[in-house]
């Protein structure tokens, strides 16, 4: 028997295959094992449909149609019963998360030579906060559309205890340890025993001691820096001439949070935004914010905002060119500003963290080891945010975007 581990992530998604006791992550770009959660809509074809690395590039270079991004995130929304508009028709959200899923199976079916019907299917602890109905419903959608693409049966397993899975094959004792999967859409924790004499077992329900998450990760970030350094150029925080009241936050939030860029591109929108440039006290800003929904460059401002955030993880400020928007228009992006601007999600990791441990029955003392993955564990505020939580454990990290995948994938090999 052949089974597939399925990591669909907000920001990346990687897809490995186990079979005859070997695991091995499959090529969706070339070579590489990692691609970016993306589809590309191609409305000058009127069919082709892009993926990953090709279908942001299709964007970029402004082929008319619509880039698709964060789909994880409107699992657990109201936003996966809405429609989009794809070559003249609606579309259901849902069949858009489909189309990508599918092309993820189909990338590890060539790989393997045969049809694979058998997956262990990452899912975050929480797919939304507080909210236990609400978590089934996004399990239940992700299982609908799992089966919709061909998998007959199907496990479900959290991501943070995958990651587990894989940071134990490099240790050599026993440890306990805090996995913190910092992802784009959820952070995910868990407090597990590993060790070599525990590695071969099938049945690990008694090393798991707690697991907990909450809905906020890297894309979060991202909505937050642009908020605070970005959208203010556009119009953000300033005032309209009558009664001097301020311009209407709505379509700034919409345009800064990736799950709902697409919502933007509007008549109405447009029509508003236009009204408003005529009665703001700074119409230039104003006039640039008309000028993103007109030309619908919402994820270029964002694909520069995500790329500024990783940029910050290793310097002090880094440029953040929008000349696309405007020629020679740019901000200096500043750790010390964008740590100030998710200074609040900062606590709330710190309380995740903190909460799972507790839960675990433990003393925070007795953490050895704080495993750090995802892509946005590289932020030095996340990890310092994780680190309060067992501030004697030892930090420790693996391969960032890749760690959940190729725990699944070892896990599917108990199916296999």
């Amino acid at each position: 028997m052949i089974a597939c581990g399925l990591d669909f992530g907000t920001s990346n998604s990687a897809i490995g295959i186990a079979r005859d006791g070997s695991v091995a992550l499959a090529p969706l770009e070339g070579e590489r094992t990692l691609m970016p959660s993306a589809v590309f809509f191609d409305e000058e074809t009127r069919g082709r449909v892009a993926f990953g690395s090709e279908a942001i590039a299709a964007y970029v270079e402004q082929t008319e149609g619509r880039l698709m991004r964060a789909l994880k995130t409107i699992l657990a929304s109201p936003l996966i019963d809405e429609t989009t508009s794809l070559g003249g028709r609606q579309v259901p959200l849902a069949e858009v998360v489909e189309i990508f899923v599918r092309h993820l199976k189909h990338k590890a079916e060539a790989e393997a030579g045969r049809e694979i019907d058998a997956v262990v299917h990452g899912r975050p602890v929480r797919f939304v906060d507080d909210d236990e109905d609400g978590d089934a419903r996004a399990q239940a959608v992700l299982e609908g559309i799992a089966r919709r693409v061909g998998f007959r049966e199907i496990v479900f397993a959290y991501e943070p205890i995958a990651a587990a899975h894989d940071y134990e094959q490099t240790v050599q004792a026993e440890e306990l340890v805090l996995i913190a999967d910092i992802g784009g859409g959820t952070s995910d924790f868990s407090v597990i025993r590993i060790g070599p004499q525990r590695r071969g077992r099938a049945d690990r329900s008694g090393d798991i001691l707690a697991t907990a998450g909450t809905r906020l990760g890297g894309t979060d970030f991202d909505t937050a820096l642009n908020l605070a350094a970005v959208m203010p150029l556009m119009g953000l925080g300033t005032r309209l001439v009558d009664k001097d009241l301020p311009v209407p936050k709505a379509p700034f939030h919409e345009l800064a949070t990736w799950a709902t860029i697409n919502f933007a591109y509007t008549h109405r929108n447009e029509r508003a935004i236009a009204e408003l440039v005529a009665e703001a006290r700074e119409p230039d800003k104003v006039r640039r914010l008309l000028e993103i929904v007109r030309r619908r460059l919402g994820h270029r401002v964002a694909l520069a905002v995500e790329d500024a955030k990783i940029a910050l993880s290793a310097a002090d400020a880094t440029g953040l060119a929008l000349d696309f928007v405007e020629p020679g228009l740019a901000i200096t992006a500043r750790r010390s500003a964008f740590e100030q601007a998710v200074r609040d999600r900062m606590d709330r990791l710190f309380e995740t963290a903190r909460g799972c441990i507790e839960a675990a029955g433990v003393d925070a003392s007795a953490i050895d080891t704080i495993f750090l993955t995802g892509g946005s564990s590289r932020v030095p505020a996340v990890r310092a945010a994780v680190a309060r939580a067992a501030p004697a454990a030892r930090l420790s990290s693996g391969s960032d975007l890749l760690s959940v995948a190729s725990g699944l994938t070892r896990m599917a090999a108990l199916l296999a």
